[in-house]
């Protein structure tokens, strides 16, 4: 009943939170936003074992998968972002909330796509290995981006602008962010419960016994990779909408920035489990945003040096350490052995 009460409030909340706070609509939807690409790495990183250092991989490409089927819907793709171009291009209420919606599903649809592929190449590293390899591929895919011009290349590619208000529409980003945030909660509460999260969770133990118990492996990895990467592209899609312009290696691509803030937020909360990615999700925002306000400068240093302290003092991450101090709040009962008299 508590925890039903819990979700209760949690989702009065955010659909109430743009209305309370609408000066910080913006940054409603970034947390929401973190707590997506968090939750979504947790599912191969956390669950199964296989931190992925790419995952940005499918939110640059969600955005640009966005943008193709957007624009394509109604104008030449190649026209429109050629340099020599310059016409205007227009588009009704109708044709730009059809590409909108299109273009989520297609997104999420062509990452889950490259996963299997990509997965299919880079299952077979281990560790490190693995991470590193994922994080050649994002990089690799910023650097052929920014040199197709059929894309926009280097100077990045243009979104149609939101019919209507400005600030309606921040109300629809904020709550298409939302939506998929909650749906994605959801969706990976029911899945842990599964069998499929038992065997990823074996996976995670110890790959050979989880093979030697007759556990399909790589069909396992590849579709919990492929289900992660449809929650990234689709926030990817999302984000096309919400910049209006982008580039491939500053914005879509960022490797440096959101792809190695997904992995903080993970190990800032607790790595394996349903709520540790979206409380380090909010965490590290909440961080970043008092950061950014009060230490312009230096909160690169200021971030830097938190991810020293989760990484060195906190590897568990918060509800691995609450875990430890208090048992209780997860279900665990202490038995207390009595003090026998002394003989």
């Amino acid at each position: 009943m508590n925890k039903a009460l819990l979700y209760i409030a949690i989702i009065a909340f955010t659909i109430v939170a743009p209305f309370l706070f609408p000066a910080y609509n913006t940054q409603l939807a970034t947390l929401w936003l973190m707590i997506i690409v968090a939750l979504s790495w947790d599912m191969t990183g956390g669950q199964m074992g296989y931190n992925s250092l790419g995952n940005i991989f499918f939110y640059g490409t969600g955005m640009y998968v966005a943008a193709v089927v957007t624009i394509g819907l109604v104008y030449n793709v190649g026209e429109y972002t050629a340099a020599s171009g310059g016409g205007i291009y227009e588009w009704t209420p109708t044709q730009y909330y059809t590409g909108l919606a299109l273009s989520l599903i297609a997104a999420g649809l062509f990452c889950s796509l490259c996963a299997i592929i990509i997965g299919y190449l880079t299952f077979g590293l281990r560790g490190p290995y693995f991470a590193i390899g994922t994080l050649g591929v994002a990089i690799a895919a910023g650097e052929l981006v920014s040199n197709w011009d059929w894309v926009g290349g280097g100077q990045g590619i243009s979104m149609p602008s939101p019919p209507g208000d400005f600030e309606n529409f921040k109300f629809l980003i904020y709550f298409l962010y939302a939506a998929t945030g909650v749906a994605l909660f959801m969706f990976c509460k029911w899945l842990y419960s599964t069998r499929f999260g038992a065997a990823i969770n074996a996976i995670r133990d110890d790959e050979e016994k989880a093979e030697a118990m007759g556990i399909h492996t790589l069909r396992y990895k590849l579709v919990a990779w492929a289900m992660s990467a449809f929650f990234v592209g689709v926030a990817g899609a999302i984000s096309a909408f919400q910049l209006i312009h982008f580039e491939p290696l500053e914005t879509a691509y960022q490797t440096i920035n959101l792809g190695i803030f997904m992995v903080v937020c993970v190990l800032l909360g607790g790595k394996g489990t349903l709520w540790g990615p979206v409380i380090g999700a909010i965490m590290f925002h909440v961080f970043k945003e008092l950061t950014w306000n009060y230490f312009l400068g230096w909160q690169w240093v200021a971030l830097g040096a938190l991810i020293v302290v989760v990484v060195v003092y906190f590897q568990d991450g918060l509800m691995g350490w609450l875990a430890t101090k208090k048992p209780e709040w997860f279900g665990e009962t202490i038995e207390e052995k009595p003090v026998e008299a002394a003989q």
